[in-house]
């Protein structure tokens, strides 16, 4: 049977993704993210459709966050359609809730992934497909440039970072929409992404729209094109900073150690990237104030300390900045 237009051009988008960036292959089991959203629904309508001709087998993982009272209602509704699709499917749920004062963003990522990448491991999916569409390529450029952030975050979500790859990277939001209502799919609403303070939500409803009605064109693929440039760019810089990582990081009981004159002498770009390896090595995601901060002192004088936050600690001596690894009582 003849395909509705929307669902074919969606259905032609992820193929070439697919190929272009070999994202699967064949006899491989990739496990689909359905949170139930549209996003995540017309991916898994999309390979589904697609499984026989990229000879893959599909599953699916649903996580319960169990932020809102309905939440069980998105379980429910993402059963339904692995049942009608003959999918077999995953739950997995929070088992806590965030801290005050912590993003729930962040918590909520920090706590589904590990789940995520168990429940891969468990039914022997190499591949874990997300639903990021080129739509959430353009907002992710845009809030790297709005909140200050280095080369790699401005090259915005990588379409295939192993184990994840994301086969609507090239699909619009809208024509995500029109894929669902094509096939008469009726997605699950996060009432959630209607609140703009959160900066996303806010860049997506109002940001973007504005950003095109003032330059009277569509900014989303450009967007989308700047970021793949700028991986090329992140990748090589990456490429050079790995000798001089492995030359300099010495991993002690305490945590890390960066001879000064050596890292100084190290172009900054790539000096900084030793640095946040460092501090991903003590266990905490690398911050660019942390970075700076270790920077200065190491060209400052000997004796100077640095409380980091999130538990880290530097101090400068005669050669080195020692960076302390975070107490357990601070692991939060």
């Amino acid at each position: 049977m003849r395909r509705p237009p929307a669902v074919a051009r969606v259905l032609e988008r992820v193929t070439g993704t697919v190929r272009r960036h070999e994202m699967l292959l064949p006899g491989q089991t990739v496990l689909v993210a359905c949170s139930g959203g549209p996003d995540s629904v017309c991916l898994l309508h999309a390979l589904v459709a697609l499984r026989r001709l990229l000879r893959v087998r599909v599953e699916v993982f649903h996580f319960d966050h169990r932020l809102r009272p309905d939440s069980r209602l998105d379980a429910r509704y993402v059963r339904a359609l692995c049942e009608r699709l003959r999918v077999p499917l995953h739950l997995g749920e929070a088992d806590s809730a965030p801290a005050r004062g912590r993003s729930v963003e962040e918590w909520a990522r920090s706590v589904r992934m590990p789940a995520l990448v168990a429940a891969a491991r468990e039914v022997g999916a190499s591949r874990i497909a997300l639903g990021h569409t080129l739509d959430d390529q353009a907002e992710t450029v845009l809030i790297a440039a709005i909140t200050g952030s280095g080369l790699d975050a401005v090259a915005g979500i990588d379409p295939v970072s192993p184990p994840f790859v994301r086969p609507l990277i090239d699909v619009t939001r809208e024509e995500v929409e029109a894929f669902c209502r094509a096939l008469r799919l009726r997605p699950r609403r996060d009432p959630t992404n209607r609140d703009l303070r959160l900066l996303r939500n806010a860049v997506r409803r109002r940001g973007l729209p504005a950003l095109e009605r003032a330059v009277g064109r569509e900014v989303r693929r450009p967007l989308a094109r700047t970021a793949a440039l700028l991986r090329e760019d992140a990748r090589e810089l990456a490429r050079q900073a790995r000798p001089a990582m492995a030359e300099l990081i010495e991993e002690v009981p305490e945590g890390v150690r960066l001879p000064c004159v050596s890292l100084l002498s190290l172009p900054r770009a790539l000096a900084a990237r030793v640095v946040r390896e460092s501090i991903l090595r003590c266990g905490r995601p690398p911050a660019r104030e942390q970075v700076e901060a270790i920077l200065d002192l190491a060209a400052g004088r000997v004796g100077r300390r640095r409380d980091l936050g999130d538990g880290l600690k530097a101090v400068r001596n005669r050669e080195y900045v020692c960076l302390s690894r975070p107490s357990p009582e601070s692991r939060g």
